[in-house]
């Protein structure tokens, strides 16, 4: 398979479900539009979706985080995949010719970190023109039974293993907020201590780690790939079909020094 140019797009569970809900909810309106955003793009995709509400109540209901239960592995799967389903029939109802692919099925971690991920799937997905569709999900562990994989540890092993040119972050907010909640242009190793005080978790209940869990695997897969990725808001209307279209948008998160005088 060819591997240039794949573009790697994460959808925050925050933009897509009611993360304060106790138990799954959608929102329905929200996944259309980006579905319909998505449909105008021409070219290799992987989207990765998180889990919201759908997943993050769950692990903590059941104490998932470090532990082992076989009834909450079970139920927080099976709700992330109802989500897969909802956002994977938009995106096919858009034009999109989506496939699901669940991380239980072909991801083992050891100790809560990715040890392999079957690709092949993906890259005969990519070759025959189908856009897989991921998600934070529960998987096996090697040392724990099963362990929560988030979205945000997905989307940079697949960028690195599959040498991704392009990765966006849709995320709920206008990208990474300073204190004064302003999006920051730029995140490198240079500026990483100076506003990482900034970076809190989530306002919802959040197992992955929020925004800082979220910038800590970015810029790891900026210093092993020397790529650059971006955060910005799927909130509002366009920005996922701007960043696309090859708009840089958001805030980037980036190698050492790569935006210079642009940091703050």
């Amino acid at each position: 398979m060819d591997e240039d140019n794949i573009t790697i797009l994460k959808i925050g569970g925050s933009v897509i479900t009611d993360k304060s809900a106790d138990d799954g909810a959608v929102r329905m309106d929200a996944i259309e539009r980006i579905a319909g955003e998505i449909a105008g793009f021409e070219g290799k995709l992987i989207i990765v979706h998180g889990a919201g509400s759908f997943g993050h109540p769950q692990v903590k209901r059941f104490g998932l985080k470090g532990n082992f239960d076989h009834t909450g592995s079970i139920i927080t799967h099976m709700s992330v995949r109802k989500l897969n389903t909802v956002v994977v029939e938009a995106l096919n109802s858009a034009g999109v010719n989506a496939l699901p692919l669940h991380p239980m099925a072909c991801a083992v971690s050891e100790n809560g970190r990715i040890r392999s991920m079957f690709l092949e799937p993906i890259k005969e997905m990519l070759y025959n023109g189908f856009i897989p569709v991921l998600h934070g999900d529960m998987v096996m562990d090697t040392e724990l039974g099963t362990s929560v994989l988030s979205g945000d540890q997905i989307v940079p092993y697949l960028a690195i293993k599959l040498k991704a040119s392009r990765i966006g972050i849709g995320s709920a907010e206008e990208g990474v907020l300073d204190d004064q909640g302003k999006a920051l242009p730029a995140i490198s190793k240079d500026n990483f201590d100076r506003i990482k005080d900034c970076l809190g978790g989530s306002a919802n209940t959040d197992v992955t780690g929020g925004m800082l869990g979220k910038v800590l695997e970015l810029l790891e897969l900026s210093e092993q790939s020397k790529s650059t990725s971006y955060i910005f808001n799927a909130g509002n209307e366009g920005n996922v079909a701007c960043f696309l279209k090859g708009k840089n948008i958001g805030t980037a998160i980036c190698g050492v020094g790569k935006y210079g005088s642009n940091l703050s």
